[in-house]
């Protein structure tokens, strides 16, 4: 079997039956995702890089309990999921909009800055919505399979999704306003 052709369900049954090179073929397709959406969950990319390590051994451990080896994608998320907010429990972020430094006037705001900013926003907002809208901004998830990953319906994920994205305008409006002015000047 050639495992960038195969698909997750077939990787997942192969690795159930001990083909280790097939579930190696899951992390390599899975772990840049899941890296990048535990590292917006946490804050941190050390902790993520642990925290990915242990979804990975965890879905390892689980995955004969897998029901539907075709939903791998956001069963893995799940556990991701679990392992973030057990995560964020222990540690809570301390970031703020107003510490970030403002721009000169000359100065072109820089793409890092942006990111800085978003970030802050992001932390602004309530756990629930943040992980919404990691999970359907970047992450590309359609609500059904975010109600899967957060056991919560799709019409109160929308609700999130749509709160959270009003207020990070509101938060970032001084941000884009700064940079708006910057970039003229």
């Amino acid at each position: 079997m050639i495992f960038r052709e195969a698909d997750d369900r077939d990787l997942v049954l192969a690795a159930r039956r001990g083909k280790v090179d097939a579930y190696n073929a899951l992390i390599t397709r899975w772990e840049k995702r899941i890296f990048n959406y535990l590292r917006r969950l946490s804050g941190h990319e050390e902790d993520a890089m642990d925290l990915a390590q242990d979804v990975f051994l965890k879905a390892w451990q689980s995955l004969g309990r897998l029901e539907d080896p075709a939903r791998f994608g956001p069963w893995l998320y799940r556990i991701a999921h679990n392992e973030a907010v057990s995560h964020v429990r222990r540690k809570r972020p301390e970031t703020d909009l107003e510490n970030l430094p403002v721009p000169s006037r000359t100065a072109r705001m820089a793409p890092v800055e942006v990111a800085l900013a978003v970030e802050a926003a992001l932390a602004r907002l309530t756990p629930e919505q943040r992980e919404a809208v990691i999970l359907k901004v970047y992450e590309g998830l359609k609500f059904d399979e975010m109600a899967e990953v957060l056991s919560c319906p799709a019409s109160t994920l929308k609700s999130r999704v749509y709160t959270a994205l009003d207020e990070l305008k509101r938060l970032l409006g001084p941000v884009v306003q700064r940079a708006g002015t910057v970039l003229e000047g």
